[in-house]
Order: structure tokens, then C-alpha cells, then sequence
């Protein structure tokens, strides 16, 4: 795969020693985050008992929706990170909070957080599950770790930076291990319960 090229998912004829520990190491991360809700009921995944906006349910989703998002991109490139802006709208404006029309995608980022009516504790951590079990299959295909992709234009991304596979697949990791640390701070703060 080449910065203009999609890549091929035929299947590793095996898993090289480097893909298995990148997604061992992703599934630790995915445990460990997981772990925090044990035993806990929809209305408590949704408790923000902090001085943060964040709730373990929300955690969860925010992370199934970043490596959705992610591992996306290692198939489509860039335009699986899109992230446009409605006419006349800029990001200073977003940032702001002045923007007249806020776009879609910072909707749905902004709801990734937070439990919604009608959404349960089974129902996140089953759409977790899915896409795991997606993101492990498309790593278990890619021929090469090394294939890149180019960023697309976003403040926070450097202009003309690429990511190759193997860094999506450590940025996930990352991620979900970050999150994995807010939500024992979470859980903790519910009810004194640790997850480790």
C-alpha cells in the first residue's frame, strides 16, 4: 500500500511475531478498560462521580468509535478521518464555540462520551466487541505494517504527515490504555472498587 493506494487484505498466510504482540497488547488495553464496569448497571456506566464529564460508559464508546475510526483508515486512507467544516465555518470558530453550525462528526465525538437515552451498559460493550473483532481481522490481513496512508487536514494533525499500520496500531493501543486509566479513576470514585 502506498500513500494512494488502498491496501489488500488478503489474510497472512501467518501471524508475524511482531502483529501478535502489537494486538496482545491491544487486547490488555481493551481488558483493562472493560474491566472497570464489571458488575455495574446502565445508570451507573453513565455516572460522571468526578469533576470530569467522563463516564465509564461513555469511555467505552468513545474508544469503539476512535479505533473504528482508525483501523477504517488503514483501509480507506484519509478520507476515513474526514473531518469537514459547514460553509463559512472555520476552526477557530469551533474552537471558540462560536461556530454557527456545529458539524456532524463533532456531534456524534461530543455524544461518543456520554451514556444516551435508551443505550445500555450490554449494548456498548457488545459494539465494542464488534469492532475488536473487526479491527483484529483487518490487522490479521494487511500484508504490511510499514504500508502508510497521508493525514488528512485537521489542526491537530502535522501538514503532509502519513501513518503507517503499525503506528495506527500503536496509537489505538495508546488510546485505549489512556482511557483505560481514566476509567479506574472512575470506577474507584463510583464505588471504591479497583479494577486491577
Amino acid at each position: 500500500m502506498t500513500a494512494t493506494t488502498t491496501p489488500a487484505t488478503t489474510p497472512a498466510t501467518t501471524l508475524d511475531g511482531e502483529r501478535a504482540d502489537l494486538l496482545a497488547e491491544l487486547a490488555a488495553a481493551r481488558s483493562a478498560l472493560t474491566r472497570t464496569v464489571r458488575e455495574l448497571g446502565d445508570e451507573q456506566a453513565g455516572e460522571r462521580p468526578t469533576v470530569s464529564a467522563l463516564c465509564l460508559g461513555g469511555l467505552i464508546k468513545h474508544v469503539a468509535a476512535i479505533e473504528e475510526g482508525w483501523l477504517r483508515f488503514v483501509l480507506e486512507g484519509p478520507s476515513a478521518l474526514r473531518h469537514d467544516l459547514p460553509d463559512g465555518v472555520t476552526w477557530a470558530d469551533l474552537a471558540a464555540g462560536t461556530a454557527r453550525e456545529i458539524p456532524q462528526w463533532a456531534i456524534d465525538n461530543q455524544n461518543n462520551f456520554q451514556m444516551l437515552p435508551g443505550e445500555t451498559l450490554a449494548g456498548v460493550l457488545r459494539r465494542y466487541e464488534e469492532v475488536a473483532a473487526r479491527s483484529e481481522e483487518i490487522i490479521t490481513a494487511v500484508p504490511d505494517l510499514s504500508a502508510t496512508h497521508p493525514l488528512p487536514e485537521a489542526p491537530w494533525n502535522e501538514p503532509g504527515a502519513a501513518h503507517s499500520v503499525r503506528r495506527v496500531l500503536m496509537h489505538v493501543i495508546v488510546e485505549t490504555a489512556q482511557h483505560a486509566g481514566h476509567a479506574d479513576i472512575i470506577r474507584e470514585s463510583l464505588d471504591g472498587r479497583k479494577s486491577g
